[in-house]
């Protein structure tokens, strides 16, 4: 059955982007161009625009029952569940991931670095 809604919803689709790109252009975005626009008012329906409006209440409808069939075969579950596997348990006495940034350090390095204001190399001794 989901198959079946689906088909006829990805054919509305195309009937859809069909019909709207059958119609004629205003002229200008937004209701601009004058004639049968939002801003002008009613003016006349045609069968263009009806048959617009039928595929897209099809199209939404359509929407919406795939969404159901999606729903119900979700289930509560999560993946692991789903395939029956056991998940794995986390290692004890390990750190969890993230919790150390940095690189270890090279065992010859010093623990801190040097200050600020403290020359980067040892003053050469003068005999």
């Amino acid at each position: 059955m989901e198959n079946v809604v689906l088909t006829i919803h990805l054919i509305l689709a195309l009937l859809l982007v069909g019909v709207v790109l059958l119609q004629r252009s205003e002229g200008g975005g937004l209701g601009m161009g004058g004639g049968n626009s939002v801003m002008t008012g009613r003016g006349t329906t045609t069968a263009l625009q009806k048959l617009t409006w039928l595929f897209a209440v099809c199209f939404i409808i359509t929407s919406l029952t795939l969404t159901y069939f999606a729903a119900q075969g979700a289930g509560g579950g999560s993946v692991i569940d789903q395939i029956g596997a056991d998940a794995p348990a986390p290692a004890e006495g390990e750190a969890p991931l993230g919790s150390d940034l940095l690189p270890p350090a090279p065992a010859d390095a010093p623990l801190t670095p040097p200050a600020a204001d403290a020359p980067a190399t040892p003053p050469a001794a003068n005999d």
